[in-house]
C-alpha cells in the first residue's frame, strides 16, 4: 500500500466503497475500518444535517474513514424528452398510487457548497469525489484542512484532469462497477474496459496512488487488481447483503436470486449511466430514458420508494456490479477479511 494510505492507519488494502441511497451505513463504515481498511460515509442524496449526524456516529467509533461527495457535473434534461418520459412512467406511478405528472425537472447540486463548508469546518481523514471534478481551490482547501483527497476517474484522460486539480489519490472505476459510473461525460456510456487494462492506462498517464474499483468480489480479483498496479481496492456490491448494509429487503433478495442472470447499464432510473440487475423497469425504459441528471433521479424517486416499500424488485434500482453473485449474507468484517486471504500466503 502507498504511504498515503498506510499513514491513515490502514493494514488492509480492501476498502468499502461509498454506496449512496442507503447501501452504506455508519455500521458498515466502522466495520470496514475494523477489518483494517476504510469505509466512506456517502454524502450523496443526504442533507448536510443528516451527513453531519452520520459523520458523528462514525467519528465516535474512533476509526479512520472517508466522506464521498457528488461533485456538480449537471446533465440538463431536454424538457420535451423529460415530459415524454414522465408520461411513459405514469402507468408505473399509478400502480403504487403516486403522482409523477406534477414533478417538473429538478436541477439541484446536492447541497454542494454546504457540504464542502461542513468538511472544512470539521475535517475528516479522507474526502472523495465522484461525478465531477472539484475546482483546484476546493481541493487545496481540503488538503490544507488535513484531508486526503481522492477523485473517481474512469479513463486516463480523466485521470490527467484530476491530477491537474491537485488530488492525492485516484479511484479508478471500471465499467463493471455497480451503481453510478463516475464518468465525467455522463452523456456517453463508458466503454467496457477491463479493470486491469484501465489501471495500466491510468498508471501510464499519471503518477498518483490508485484505488481499483469495479467488479471486485473475490480474493482472485483483489490480487489481480493489485498486480495490475493498484495500491488498494474498493468493493461495494459484495457488501450489499452484509449484516451492516442498508440495502432494502427486495434488493438483498434479488442479489441472491439465481434467476437473475445479468446486469445492465441504464439511465432509466436517474438519467446517469448506472449498472444494476436487469429487471422489468430496465427492460421497459432503458431505451427511452433521456440523459438528464439529477432530473430523472427526482422523477423516478417516488416510484422507487413505493416499490421498495411494497417489496417489488421489478421497479427499483437494483444496483449491482458484475460480481454480484459473490455477495454473501455475512458480517461485513468477515467478507472484507476473506477478500484478503490470498494476499499473504
Amino acid at each position: 500500500m502507498h504511504s498515503s494510505l498506510t499513514g491513515l492507519g490502514l493494514t488492509s488494502p480492501v476498502l468499502a466503497a461509498p454506496m449512496a441511497g442507503g447501501g452504506s451505513t455508519p455500521a458498515l463504515v466502522i466495520a470496514a475500518a475494523e477489518a483494517g481498511g476504510l469505509g466512506f460515509v456517502p454524502a450523496g442524496y443526504q442533507t448536510p444535517a443528516a451527513l453531519a449526524e452520520q459523520i458523528g456516529r462514525v467519528r465516535a467509533a474512533g476509526v479512520p474513514f472517508g466522506v464521498n461527495l457528488f461533485a456538480p457535473n449537471p446533465v440538463p434534461v431536454d424538457p420535451r424528452r423529460y415530459r415524454q418520459y414522465a408520461d411513459l412512467l405514469r402507468a408505473e406511478a399509478d400502480r403504487f398510487g403516486v403522482d409523477v405528472g406534477g414533478i417538473g425537472p429538478t436541477e439541484d447540486d446536492d447541497h454542494w457548497a454546504d457540504k464542502i463548508d461542513l468538511l472544512l469546518a470539521d475535517p475528516v481523514p479522507v474526502v472523495s469525489f465522484t461525478f465531477g471534478l472539484p475546482d483546484a481551490a476546493t481541493v487545496a482547501a481540503l488538503r490544507a484542512a488535513g484531508s486526503l483527497v481522492v477523485q473517481t476517474v474512469t479513463s486516463a484522460e480523466e485521470a490527467r484532469a484530476a491530477a491537474d486539480r491537485g488530488v492525492d489519490v485516484l479511484a479508478v472505476q471500471a465499467s463493471a462497477a455497480g451503481g453510478h459510473s463516475g464518468t465525467l461525460t455522463p452523456e456517453r456510456i463508458p466503454p467496457d474496459v477491463p479493470l486491469p487494462q484501465l489501471l495500466g492506462e491510468v498508471g501510464a498517464a499519471v503518477r498518483l496512488p490508485l484505488i481499483a474499483a469495479g467488479g471486485i468480489a473475490t480474493p482472485t480479483a483483489v490480487g489481480a487488481a493489485l498486480a495490475a498496479g493498484a495500491d488498494a481496492v474498493s468493493v461495494g456490491t459484495v457488501l450489499l447483503r452484509s449484516d451492516e448494509s442498508g440495502a432494502s429487503a427486495p434488493h438483498r433478495e434479488a442479489l441472491a436470486d439465481p434467476r437473475r442472470r445479468c446486469t445492465v447499464v441504464t439511465r432509466a432510473f436517474t438519467g446517469r449511466p448506472a449498472r444494476g440487475l436487469r429487471n422489468t423497469f430496465t427492460d421497459r425504459y432503458t431505451a427511452d430514458a433521456p440523459a438528464g441528471y439529477p432530473a430523472l433521479h427526482h422523477l423516478t424517486s417516488p416510484i422507487r420508494k413505493a416499490a421498495a416499500a411494497a417489496g417489488d424488485p421489478e421497479r427499483i434500482n437494483l444496483w449491482a456490479g458484475t460480481g454480484y453473485h459473490n455477495a454473501p449474507a455475512e458480517p461485513a468484517t468477515r467478507i472484507l477479511t476473506g477478500l484478503t486471504r490470498r494476499l499473504w500466503l
